[in-house]
């Protein structure tokens, strides 16, 4: 197993461009089994979540190309779903997340999908029903295993019809929009996700030839249509790594410019930087963080102490609370993160306050961190990546501690970030991959 040796305490400086979306990626990517026609995506990700369900696309029968890095085109021409039932492509959904993502495109064009229980960071109850739910309204039945370990999806004759959804879901929203955009007659959803990942699945849909509605806002109008054709498409900028490295910048920069941010769409990410004391300067369409010798947290109006909580789009993505705690251990002042949508999520803070943090855990959601002023150094340990956010988090501290750390289990870390210990080492950062 792969795990990173950092040297705390060398400073980053230079610029540095965001990948692609990871989210959106694995929407649009799926968004290609409902055409036989080429479709062109580039400024992919080159990480392990997109290899591994371009390798299961690959595995239908998709035929993909890889014309150069991040820029594939794919082409479902073939599809066999007699791979759904084969214990090897059961087993590899398991190992990803983003294999749900199959559901709606196989549901929408072929009437049937077969999948396990997709795998993907340990942060607590991640349920399906939104997705279900959903796919049961446009009319489709669905079995379970006795261990449910294995859905079996069936439709073939999808109806459009009105759905309120019963929470926000974001992978939810893209895959009944997935199922829906070739269901017959008009399909309404309310309450939908709303987040930039889902808009540009529903803009290269229309660039297909779907009729979606509503692009932006909660509620969504679909007229099925009986075929898409091809497209091409390009994946925005990542806003969690943007938000990783204003975080990296401002607790372990001497300033750092990130490129090309597609700053209309990070919507609150920059504020919530700023009331922890970060400034940031926007340049055309760049961002560059100075360096922060201090930085206070701001306090509510009245005086209390500011609290940070994750909320559906346009709200805080919950994404980002790991980074933030670790932003806030060297502000001066104090900040109540509040993680309302996963249970185990704050959990990797022990590994913080083993480094030299002061954080109190006041239970599975909620933690205040006592800023350190830079008045006590976090110090370097050895640690275990138990997700991709707080391995990016821990990846964080590392850097601004004082000795060496070691970080185990980087696969977590891989599956979001690309080539991350090769593009922070060209901004002076000291980070060795050890096999």
């Amino acid at each position: 197993m792969s795990s990173f040796k950092i040297e705390g305490g060398h400073l980053l400086h230079g610029e540095i461009t965001p990948q692609g979306a990871k989210n959106e990626a694995l929407e649009v990517i799926a968004a290609t089994l409902l055409t036989d026609e080429a479709v062109r995506i580039t400024n992919v990700p080159e990480i392990l979540d997109c290899r591994n369900l371009i390798q299961l696309l690959s595995d239908m029968g998709c035929n993909v190309v890889r014309n150069a890095p991040g820029d594939y085109t794919f082409r479902a021409q073939d599809i066999d779903l007699g791979c759904l039932d084969q214990p090897d492509f059961l087993l590899r959904c398991q190992r990803l997340r983003g294999s749900v993502l199959l559901l709606g495109p196989l549901l929408g064009r072929f009437g049937r999908a077969v999948i396990a229980k997709p795998g993907g960071d340990k942060i607590g109850r991640r349920r399906l029903d939104t997705h279900f739910l959903g796919f049961s309204k446009l009319g489709a039945s669905f079995m379970a295993s006795e261990d449910g370990t294995r859905f079996e999806i069936k439709g073939n004759s999808l109806r459009g019809t009105y759905m309120l959804l019963d929470e926000a879901s974001v992978t939810g929203t893209a895959n009944i929009i997935l199922a829906a955009v070739m269901a017959e007659g008009t399909t309404t959803i309310y309450n939908a996700a709303c987040e930039p990942y889902i808009q540009q699945l529903c803009r290269l849909l229309n660039n297909m030839g779907a009729k979606i509605e509503g692009i932006g806002s909660n509620l969504l109008t679909i007229q099925g249509v009986g075929s898409l054709h091809g497209a091409t498409h390009r994946v925005l900028p990542d806003m969690i790594e943007i938000g990783s490295f204003i975080g990296m910048a401002a607790i372990a920069g001497n300033g750092l410019t990130i490129k090309d941010v597609s700053y209309p769409d990070l919507g609150i990410i920059p504020d919530t930087f700023r009331r922890l004391g970060i400034k940031m300067e926007l340049r055309g369409d760049d961002l560059y963080i100075p360096r922060h010798e201090h930085y206070c947290v701001e306090t509510f109006m009245d005086g209390s102490i500011m609290t940070l909580s994750d909320a559906p789009w346009p709200g805080l993505t919950p994404d980002l609370l790991s980074v933030l705690i670790v932003v806030a251990t060297q502000a001066k002042g104090s900040v109540l993160i509040h993680q309302k949508m996963f249970e185990s999520r704050l959990f990797f803070v022990d590994k913080l306050i083993d480094m030299g943090a002061q954080i109190l855990l006041c239970d599975p959601h909620r933690a205040v961190v006592i800023g350190h002023d830079h008045g006590i150094c976090l110090r370097g340990r050895r640690m275990a990546s138990p997700d991709i956010r707080a391995g990016i988090a821990l990846l964080i501290a590392a850097l601004s501690a004082e000795g060496t750390s070691t970080i185990e289990n980087i696969k977590q870390i891989d599956r979001g970030y690309e080539r991350i210990e090769e593009r922070l080492t060209a901004l002076g950062a000291h980070i060795q991959r050890v096999e």
